[in-house]
């Protein structure tokens, strides 16, 4: 999915840099964990793919509604429920537009039944070795 030659869009939602580095630095925090210059070389790769291949998506007061709303209807975290909200409203601008669905990557299998029945297509990135 992410292949360069497939030409495909990554959409991500803003928030996602903060989800990402706080697992980054608890990873290294952790016995056993990742060292500081592999913590340290992940996130500035994560940050050079933010600013300049992912489209980000803002944290707006529509995303944070949904997010609240989907946290009653399926089991989901908050920082998932604002990544799935995130998802639904960018797929919604998308296809309006005349533009195809997007699909919805996650490893997390609360996030695919959720995406599954938001009527989203999912795929777990753990599939694809």
């Amino acid at each position: 999915m992410t292949d360069p030659a497939l030409q495909n869009t990554l959409i991500i939602a803003q928030i996602t840099r903060v989800e990402v580095a706080a697992a980054l630095a608890a990873r290294h925090r952790a016995p056993k964990g990742i060292s500081q210059i592999v913590r340290d070389q992940a996130l500035m790769a994560l940050l050079f793919h933010c600013q300049w291949e992912y489209q980000m998506v803002p944290l707006d007061d529509q995303t944070l509604s949904r997010a609240v709303q989907l946290t009653q209807e399926y089991r989901l975290r908050g920082y998932d429920a604002v990544q799935l909200a995130t998802a639904v409203v960018a797929n919604s601008a998308l296809t309006a537009a005349g533009l195809p669905p997007i699909t919805f990557v996650t490893a997390d299998a609360d996030l695919i039944t959720a995406a599954h029945q938001m009527g989203l297509a999912a795929e777990n990135p753990q599939n694809y070795p």
